[in-house]
Parts: C-alpha cells; structure tokens; sequence
C-alpha cells in the first residue's frame, strides 16, 4: 500500500501530465473551433487505456494505476480515489461560478418559452432513449444481470435526455452567451432536463437495489432544497454584500474579504453535499447556491480570483477519470458499432431535432432555435458522471460505458462548430444574438474565435 507522501508526489505528477497534455492539444482543438473545455476532455482521454495506454502500457498503468493488489485481492487504487476527490471538488466549485453568473432576468422574461423547450428537450429524447435501452437490454451485452428490461430503459432514456451542464456553462461564457437569450435559455434547460434526468438514474438505481426510498428521497429532498434557496436562502446571503464592504473599507489593498468568503464557501459545500445525498448530485446544489448568491462586489471577486485556478487546475481530474473507464478495444464487435451508430443517431434526434424546433415554434428567429440545439445536444461532463455511477453501481457493463462515452465526446465536439454555424450566419445578416433575442450587430464582424 503507497504511503501518504507517495500518493501525494504521484499527484503532483499526474496533474503537471495532466495540465501539458491539455495544452499540448489544445492549439490542434482551437483550430477546429473548439472551446478550451473540449480540449481539457479530449486530454482525459488520450490518457488513458484506449490511446496512451494503447502506445505505452507500462508508463500508463504506472502513471495512473487504476488497482491495487493486496494479499490475493484486488481493490481500487488509493490513486484513483485521490483524482475522482480533486475532480469532484473542482466541478462543485465550477458549478457555483456558473451559478454566480447566471441570468435570472433573461429566464423570467421568456420563462414560457423555455419551460416549453425545456419540455420538449426531454420528453423526446427520453422516448427515444427508453426504447434504445430496451432494445439494446433484448440483443446484447449492455447491462448487468443487476438490471431488468425496464430498468434498462430508464437508464438509456436518461443518458440520452441528459444535457452537458458545466461544459455547457463553460461553452456559453467562452462564447460571450451568457446575457443572452440563448444561452440563458439553454442553460435553464440544461438545468431542468438534468435534474430530471438525475431523478430516473436514482429510481433505476433505487429498485436495482431494492429500495424505493432514495428515488422518493430525490425527487421531495431537491424540490424542498430548491425551495429553501430560492425563497429564504437568497433573502438571508444578501448581507453578505454589506459584511464585505465593511471588511473592503477596513482594507486599504482591496484584499478579499476573507469572512464573507469562507461563509460564501461553506453555503457552496452544505448545498453540494445535501443535493448529493438526496441523490440528485453534487453539481446542482453548487449551481442554485451560486445562482442565489447576491450579486455585488464581492462575487465578482470571487468569480475573477477563483476561476482559473479551478477551471484549469481541479476541473480536469475529473476528465482524467472519466478517460480511465474508456476502452475503445471493446468496440471492435460489429455488434457494438451498429449499437453506437443507433444511439448517435437517437442522441441527435432526440436533443438537437426537438429542442430546434420546439424554440422555433416558440418564436425564435430559426438561427437562435438552430444554435439552442446545437449547444443543448452537448451531454460532455454530465453524461460521464452518470455512466460512471451505472458503471460503479454495476448497472451497465464496460461495453455500454465506453458507446456512451464515445457518444458523450462526438456530441460536445459538434456543438460548438454547429453552434458557430448559426452565429455566422446571424453575423452575415448583421444581427447577434442578444438578451432580448436577435438584434442588429454594432459593426459586422468577419472572424469567429475560439475562446
């Protein structure tokens, strides 16, 4: 067994590998069109078993071993835990900062609009999803002897209805969306489909064990908690604001305010942690505390001291994690390829055909309805984390995690070329995409940058 010291340089290791992986493919992704989220993924992947491990097995399993052998028995490497700890704890920090910069006032000026996209992007998706996952259950080897048909179903529904939350957040910011409609609007699905989503993952995982409870658990715990900070939560944390400009009067440098800071802090952990036990994740907790969180000073110092550091440094452990249950070696049956054309084409269907149209019957100009599917569409880090429960919770076999990933990647790599589709096209015609919807652009623009 590696000891505290061991484990802890091995660390510093596998982040400085992770951070030069990132960056040494990042220029080949920029020039695709690519935000720089997609990039941190597609590190998290090369570095593990299908593509590095593919090239050098021995630096591979040494750099990140995934078990351990310990007396006869193999368990999990205390490694391995050290990555899912840092990445989970930088997603939940993300998760505020996307929160901390959402657009209240967008979403209640068009709430009709997107709760009826929101809907539609995933009832549809669910359909389709629930019977792939029911055809896949009869004609292969997807799932665990754990599951029953309509568990099956359930789970495929919500992993083609799930939406890429945080990078869709990331996405969004890089791009400037986030004080438009369309990107505020995208957002607020993401969220609803999302926790809908996370709802039927606790029910296929309640009744795989047995135990309805913790479905019911989910679905009355974070209806309550939404509740609480939304209501009594952002009517309390408003005197935040005038404990940090006490403490910014008092500090000549302009230095955080440290006690405002750490309470801000402590809000973004209990939250986490009460939406993960209700079963509905970490992410959406840290998420509506951030979105609760009053807007001030104070948050924009945090947002602008806080964000490399997690973006670019926690975030992508999780990536790395993710990219070491993915082995692209089991998809050489052609069984497994016709299961992976199937599910890309209802996960393309389902999210960018219905969220497309539902917007543009909503009213919105074509090109925004276009742009809201294509980003909607993206299941990135969300999809991974809840693969990765099916896969630990012995739902889904290493075959169905590693379509579903594979799934995960090809859709966040489209969206942000399809999105750029749309805005040029709206460039062309001299509009942009604005908080009230599509409005004449100030002076043409002929480039379009990658974030």
């Amino acid at each position: 067994m590696p000891s505290f010291l061991e484990l802890t340089l091995h660390f510093f290791l596998q982040l400085a590998v992770i951070l030069a992986a990132y960056r040494l493919v990042w220029p080949v992704f920029k020039r695709l069109g690519q935000m720089q989220v997609v990039a941190i993924m597609a590190a998290g992947f090369l570095l593990g078993p299908s593509v590095f491990g593919a090239l050098w097995p021995s630096a591979q399993k040494w750099l990140f071993p995934a078990t351990l052998g310990i007396g006869g028995q193999t368990i999990p490497h205390p490694s391995l835990t050290v990555i899912y700890v840092v990445g989970q704890l930088g997603l939940v920090l993300y998760m505020f900062l996307v929160g901390s910069s959402f657009q209240t006032k967008i979403l209640t000026e068009h709430f009709r609009v997107a709760g009826a996209t929101a809907t539609a992007g995933l009832t549809v998706p669910l359909a389709f999803g629930a019977i792939t996952g029911y055809v896949l259950f009869t004609h292969g080897d997807y799932f665990t002897g754990k599951v029953v048909a309509w568990q099956a179903a359930l789970f495929l529904a919500a992993a083609v209805g799930i939406t890429a939350f945080p990078v869709l957040a990331w996405i969004i910011h890089d791009s400037g969306l986030h004080k438009t409609r369309v990107g505020t609007m995208t957002l607020a699905c993401a969220a609803f489909d999302d926790a809908w989503s996370w709802i039927l993952l606790a029910v296929v995982v309640a009744s795989a064990k047995g135990n309805m409870n913790s479905a019911v658990l989910a679905f009355v715990g974070g209806g309550a908690f939404v509740l609480v900070m939304l209501v009594a939560g952002r009517r309390l944390l408003r005197s935040l604001n005038t404990w940090a400009d006490k403490e910014l009067r008092a500090k000549p440098d302009g230095g955080l305010p440290l006690g405002p800071f750490t309470v801000m802090l402590l809000v973004v952990l209990v939250s986490a942690w009460f939406t993960d036990w209700t079963g509905i994740y970490s992410v959406f907790g840290a998420f509506l505390a951030g979105v609760v969180m009053p807007r001030g000073r104070l948050l924009d110092m945090v947002r602008e001291r806080t964000e490399p550091l997690v973006a670019y440094l926690l975030l992508p452990a999780f990536f790395v994690y993710a990219g070491l249950n993915t082995q692209l070696s089991l998809l050489l049956h052609p069984a497994a390829l016709v299961a992976l054309a199937v599910v890309l084409v209802v996960s393309f269907a389902g999210k960018f055909g219905a969220v497309s149209l539902t917007s543009r019957w909503q009213g919105l100009s074509w090109r925004e309805a276009g742009a809201m599917g294509a980003l909607a569409n993206a299941r990135g880090l969300m999809e991974l984390v809840l693969i990765n429960i099916g896969l630990t919770q012995g739902l889904i076999t290493p075959t169905l995690f590693t379509i579903l990933a594979i799934m995960t990647i090809v859709t966040t790599f489209v969206a942000s070329p399809l999105f750029r589709m749309f805005e040029r096209n709206a460039w062309k015609n001299g509009l942009v995409f604005g908080a009230g919807g599509e409005t004449a652009a100030a002076a043409p623009r002929s480039a379009v940058t990658a974030g």
